[in-house]
């Protein structure tokens, strides 16, 4: 079992060359082939059976190798500022309906409102899916190495929400112009949600990560 390991090892360094993670990259599967010969110990399979599960559950060497590679093309930067800008255009595009609703008389902007309105559970819980989607993203597309780029990530994309969150609070945006959303139960919700929100984004992180094995 011992060099059914390290044969695996060996083509998988052959098959990722010069991979700056290169290393790293071999004590992770290192790590996750000793777990799972740990697990067939004992049992009464030949070794082809366990190459097969092995290759099975993790890929082959040359699968894996490439999907490293491919990660090589997915920029930390550029991952973040998609995110970064998602949330924005949410925000932005929020921003202008309300005040498009408020200062005009447009029929079919007061329907949307109206309908938006309506479901404030569907658009919380639809909000909450964005952030634990952001996790998501980054630990399977940076695994151990995103930690640092998902709390960057979160903080700069959150910052335009607790700013309008603040600016309504301490009424400096008239409250009316949220009507009939923002009632007080609502405004709770709200702020109860707005803590969750980090915790969430870190269990899809985490989630994630685990995909990304």
């Amino acid at each position: 079992m011992i060099q059914l390991k390290t044969d695996f090892l060996t083509e998988l360094g052959r098959h990722l060359g010069k991979h700056p993670d290169k290393d790293q990259i071999l004590a992770e599967y290192d790590s996750h082939i000793t777990e799972m010969l740990d697990e067939f110990n004992g049992k009464q399979r030949d070794k082809s059976d366990i190459s097969s599960e092995i290759h099975s559950r993790l890929g082959t060497p040359e699968e894996i190798a490439d999907s490293w590679r491919e990660e090589l093309l997915t920029t930390p930067v550029k991952t973040q500022w998609v995110f970064i800008l998602a949330n924005l255009v949410l925000f932005v595009g929020g921003t202008i309906l309300t005040l498009v609703h408020n200062l005009f008389d447009f029929t079919f902007i007061d329907m949307a409102w109206k309908s938006l309105t309506s479901i404030p559970a569907v658009i919380i819980l639809l909000y909450l899916f964005f952030w634990a989607l952001l996790g998501y993203e980054i630990g399977k597309g940076f695994g151990h190495k995103g930690r640092r780029l998902m709390k960057k990530t979160f903080i700069l994309s959150i910052l335009p929400n607790i700013i309008l969150m603040n600016l309504t609070l301490f009424r400096l945006i008239p409250l009316d112009w949220f009507q009939p959303l923002l009632s007080p139960p609502f405004i709770i919700i709200c702020i109860l949600f707005t803590g969750l929100l980090y915790p969430i984004c870190w269990i899809g992180y985490r989630w994630g990560k685990k995909a990304s094995i």
